[in-house]
């Protein structure tokens, strides 16, 4: 009864960990990194060396800083300035709340956007930056679906 419990957890926390990957205000890859914990507490730590946590701990890394920097990737390509980075990045966390259906891509976007209008930059431009940011978000989107399914994956082939 207790290992299903524990595969109950591991697995719940492997889906919330990859809902994370699309909706940022869930804790996405922290949440499949704790299921290693939550595995190595319930059954054993033993199949996990240190080249294990060294591969998913750079690949944690690794995730939370191309996650931000592909996001700016995208709105830095298509002409962005830093406020409209740092607005885009504003608009990812607190879209999802202001408008539920929609705001994880309507909040970069218009943060991105009423970066540049403050800038002065033209509405064209602006349009342009702000589709910048949506590239941006969707390219994160699926580095995040790719490294997180590949810590998954790597977890799986450790423990067989």
């Amino acid at each position: 009864m207790v290992d299903v419990l524990g595969w109950i957890i591991v697995i719940a926390l492997f889906v919330v960990g990859m809902a994370g990957a699309i909706y940022p205000v869930l804790p996405g890859v922290l949440a499949i990194y704790f299921a290693f914990f939550v595995y190595g507490w319930f059954f054993t730590f033993e199949e996990f060396g240190p080249f294990f946590w060294i591969i998913q701990t750079l690949i944690v890394v690794v995730l939370m800083v191309a996650d931000y920097l592909v996001g700016a990737w995208g709105v830095k390509k298509f002409g962005g300035s830093k406020l409209s980075v740092w607005l885009s990045t504003i608009g990812i966390i607190v879209g999802p709340f202001v408008i539920p259906a929609f705001g994880l891509v309507i909040g970069p976007l218009a943060g991105a956007l009423i970066g540049e209008l403050i800038r002065g930059e033209s509405f064209s431009k602006a349009i342009k930056v702000a589709f910048g940011s949506v590239v941006g978000l969707f390219s994160s989107i699926v580095v995040k679906i790719i490294l997180q399914v590949a810590m998954i994956i790597v977890f799986i082939i450790w423990i067989i």
